[in-house]
């Protein structure tokens, strides 16, 4: 029984990363991880939380959000509703951590990064091309602030993806769509750095428990389409 998408099973669906879509952001890229499609901004502000004023320190921080008709049906806007759903919380602050987990944040100074993630259109995974796109989307904005002479270097300690695997009817499967995503036993999100690092896994058993061999199974999957994404980033940001 093949996929849905006729894929193989270590098959990403067809990835591009398009860098300066946006004439006005710092930074910017246009994700797409087959029909999911993510607009990934960059805004470079000279201050900091108060938390962090005098600290010497700076910080990167995301906000996310689907657009109406980025599903089948027509969703209200967030902002209609008067305020965030929990889950888009919670993936603002994965995006938010994963990119952090690779800056340094006291050579970046007193300055804020904030990343912008608009789904245009939701086909699953769209945590993950987010905070595979934003990567990119930082990249650019710091490099200018190098190009002005505000910074040395780049202050990123590496690259960072995300892609999710999933366990179904055809067992491990890697990078899933809304019908395997919809229908996978257990579903699982990695998020990993381009030497190899572990930022964060998010894991589920949807229906019944897996066990360790098959986690290991979609961590070799995720290194795989992250190794991938990688190259693909590389060569966005002008490295490749």
């Amino acid at each position: 029984m093949p996929r849905p998408s006729g894929r193989a099973l270590d098959e990403m669906r067809a990835v591009s990363l398009e860098p300066g879509f946006s004439k006005y952001a710092e930074g910017s890229c246009l994700t797409r991880f087959g029909d999911t499609h993510v607009l990934c901004t960059a805004t470079v502000e000279e201050k900091v939380p108060p938390f962090l004023r005098n600290t010497g320190k700076g910080w990167v921080t995301a906000e996310y959000g689907m657009l109406p008709r980025s599903t089948h049906t027509r969703t209200d806007r967030e902002a209609a509703r008067g305020k965030q759903s929990g889950r888009t919380q919670e993936i603002q602050r994965l995006i938010g951590r994963s990119l952090r987990a690779i800056t340094d944040l006291a050579a970046l100074g007193e300055r804020q990064v904030r990343i912008d993630c608009d789904v245009l259109q939701a086909d699953g995974g769209t945590r993950t091309a987010s905070i595979t796109g934003s990567y990119v989307a930082l990249y650019i904005a710091l490099q200018k602030l190098v190009d002005q002479k505000l910074l040395t270097k780049v202050p990123l300690t590496d690259a960072v993806a995300a892609v999710s695997c999933g366990i179904g009817a055809l067992g491990p499967v890697l990078d899933l769509d809304y019908i395997e995503d919809s229908t996978a036993e257990t579903d699982a999100n990695f998020v990993l750095t381009g030497t190899g690092g572990i930022v964060e896994i998010q894991a589920t058993a949807e229906q019944t428990p897996f066990h360790e061999t098959e986690f290991n199974q979609l961590l070799s999957l995720a290194r795989g389409g992250i190794a991938q994404l990688n190259k693909l980033q590389r060569r966005a940001i002008g490295l490749e």
